[in-house]
């Protein structure tokens, strides 16, 4: 028999079409299947991973080697990483929680994490994208960077207030540079999920997030990452739930995370591993 994989990723998107829409993911021999509504409860074998914005894409990539190897099954599930600490605070389970540093730290200060299990794996930069076909701005310069945003028609990237690290980011360098706001009257706040599909929905005509999470949306052409002067990358950092009962397996999957077969898989999503 093929072991399925099952992967529960939460997205919020807002508009018309959908609001806070929970999908399920079921891997097979060949198949996927794609539901909405409340997924299954997790058994004695799975695995429930709690993982901030980017990074969702290479667990997804590395699950099934997991699975196959160790016959655990994970449950993924996926929000900003300020949305990720808050559910933690409100008392969600887990066994593995990927997030930045500092909020990682939170979690071992509240005892809610293991010290011991603290790694580092990744780190991704923020870059620009725009729609299929528009013209693509040079962004190679701070000066050229600023002049692009002045010019665009609307500007997209994940709401502050949500908990993005790009989002955060971002709206600082806009106040810093005394355009905020000039781009506050145009910006599209995205509240979870891929800045990409708002460009490609046509809200937008340029947006900023994690390189990697522009390159999962088709349809968006990415314009280049920030220039290096003010280039800031997010740290994708893990930790073992305290109150896991699957110690043993979750520390397999975050030796498999940090290891080299998953440093190709980052290659080709846009992000980097992080040396110990």
């Amino acid at each position: 028999m093929i072991p399925l994989l099952c992967l529960r990723i939460r997205n919020v998107f807002y508009g018309s079409r959908m609001t806070a829409v929970k999908k399920t993911i079921v891997f097979g021999a060949s198949a996927i299947v794609l539901s909405a509504g409340l997924p299954p409860s997790a058994s004695a074998d799975d695995l429930k991973v709690l993982t901030a914005g980017a990074y969702k894409q290479v667990v997804a990539a590395m699950a099934p080697q997991f699975e196959a190897s160790t016959g655990h099954r994970i449950i993924l599930e996926n929000d900003t990483a300020g949305g990720v600490a808050r559910r933690i605070e409100g008392g969600a389970a887990f066994d593995v929680a990927i997030m930045t540093p500092d909020l990682v730290a939170r979690l071992v200060a509240s005892r809610k994490a293991d010290a011991a299990s603290v790694v580092n794996l990744a780190r991704v930069g923020i870059g620009a994208m725009v729609p299929a076909g528009a013209p693509k701005p040079d962004i190679r310069t701070v000066e050229g960077l600023k002049q692009a945003l002045l010019d665009a028609r609307s500007v997209a990237y994940i709401d502050p207030a949500a908990g993005g690290s790009s989002g955060i980011y971002m709206a600082k360098l806009f106040q810093q540079w005394g355009i905020g706001d000039a781009i506050e009257r145009k910006a599209v706040k995205v509240q979870g999920g891929y800045v990409g599909d708002h460009l490609v929905n046509n809200e937008a005509t340029l947006g900023f997030q994690q390189v990697s999470e522009i390159l999962a949306v088709k349809g968006v052409v990415f314009v280049g990452p920030l220039p290096a002067e003010i280039q800031n990358f997010t740290v994708y950092t893990a930790a073992i739930g305290a109150a896991s009962r699957e110690q043993a397996a979750a520390q397999a999957l975050l030796h498999l995370l940090a290891g080299p077969e998953t440093a190709r898989v980052l290659q080709e999503r846009g992000m980097e591993p992080v040396k110990p």
